[in-house]
């Protein structure tokens, strides 16, 4: 099989057409991977969106970034999962990219355009819901739908021999080469060892309530991973450690993911700076948007690039909607929102929600409980999508894989 697998040199051309590829299987799939065109194409939208106040937000706010995350505890929360394109930003652009993801996914379930309608209504509602009261109160959740709660119900069971069986495909101690994983140099695994061997990165696998924080790391394996899709094209490694000297993979080993951190394509306030350095930005929102994943990141350098790194729990899971009914897409809308809305919320005052509550409240039409500027965005944004999606699938769907 290694044999067959592309050279450290030849990586480049692939992951780009992996990339083009991964896109054209699905409209949903083309929404999340194309960050950068949903901010061109909602700049010329014609909907003028509330002008919120600057906090961390997602910047990549679709469905499939949302879902159970474990704390270094094992507690398991619905938070945001995956920040590389965080800033500090105007919320609104997180409620839009969601609505849009959320009308995608009622398209392919062959929903009726009245229950996006009334998804989008939801979505408002549950996000104004974690406004409502101070931060962390029940008053600002909304309860979980069955899907979801069965979904955190199995991450709860989750123990590493299935994310072994998902991620390295086997239960022994290496990563097998495959179209998932590829060959690394070796200057690229001695680079790996060496960042491996910091005392950060030991700090941070120790962590965990399971392990002592003296417990000696050692590099099993590491691989080249090909996974995501806007990602692809950047370094992205999984490393495999034993921690500690125990033979018990539950408690022993542990699964790497480090990722290149690139500039974020989403706006940033002008005025509130943030860090420089992208993997801090990364981390520093992780921490305020999703406190399980963001105290399990750490931001580092590798081959001169900023990259940050975090260990992988059997609990992480994304929320998939493949395929929804109507009364589940209402629920698992207002559901979503209210997690975003509860990620805003926790970094304002009581006073700064009561005014973006306000703001939120402007312009309502008499007929919907959607605000305008949500319902023209998301019709647009879906129109611009799915033309923009049919002329992907013409030009990459017919290349060779």
């Amino acid at each position: 099989m290694s044999k067959r697998l592309p050279r450290p040199g030849q990586r480049g051309p692939l992951l780009t057409q992996k990339r083009q590829l991964k896109m054209a299987r699905s409209a949903h799939a083309y929404v999340r991977g194309n960050t950068t065109r949903f901010y061109e194409w909602l700049e010329r939208a014609e909907a003028t969106l509330p002008h919120g106040p600057a906090v961390w937000i997602c910047g990549d706010c679709h469905v499939s970034n949302i879902g159970p995350v474990a704390d270094a505890d094992g507690k398991v929360e619905v938070q945001i999962r995956d920040l590389d394109q965080t800033v500090i930003g105007n919320p609104a652009h997180d409620i839009v990219r969601l609505g849009l993801s959320l009308a995608m996914a009622a398209r392919g379930s062959d929903l009726p355009g009245v229950v996006t309608a009334k998804m989008m209504e939801q979505l408002i509602e549950g996000y104004e819901q974690a406004l409502s009261g101070k931060s962390g109160t029940g008053r600002t959740r909304r309860e979980r739908p069955k899907s979801i709660h069965l979904m955190v119900r199995k991450a709860l069971r989750r123990k590493w021999k299935h994310l072994a069986a998902e991620r390295i495909e086997g239960l022994e101690p290496n990563i097998p080469l495959s179209r998932k994983f590829w060959p690394i140099s070796d200057a690229e695994r001695s680079k790996l060892k060496t960042l491996m061997a910091s005392e950060e990165v030991r700090a941070l696998v120790t962590a965990l309530s399971r392990r002592d924080s003296q417990d000696r790391v050692e590099l099993l394996d590491a691989a080249y991973w090909v996974k995501g899709c806007s990602s692809l094209g950047l370094l992205r490694y999984a490393v495999l450690l034993r921690v500690g000297k125990s033979r018990d993979p539950e408690s022993s080993l542990c699964l790497i993911d480090i990722k290149e951190a690139s500039r974020s394509v989403a706006p940033r306030d002008k005025v509130v700076g943030m860090p420089k350095d992208h993997a801090e930005r990364i981390v520093t929102g992780a921490r305020q948007l999703s406190p399980h994943l963001g105290e399990r990141m750490l931001a580092s350098r590798l081959n001169g690039k900023a990259v940050f790194v975090r260990e992988l729990l059997p609990q992480d899971l994304k929320i998939d909607l493949e395929r929804l009914s109507q009364d589940e897409a209402m629920e698992v809308a207002g559901y979503l929102g209210n997690v975003v809305g509860r990620a805003h919320g926790s970094q304002l005052t009581i006073e700064q929600r009561a005014q973006w509550l306000r703001e939120l409240g402007r312009n309502r039409p008499k007929t919907i409980d959607t605000p305008s500027w949500l319902w023209r965005s998301v019709v647009q944004l879906v129109q611009d999508h799915e033309g923009g999606y049919l002329e992907h699938c013409r030009r990459f769907a017919n290349v060779p894989a």
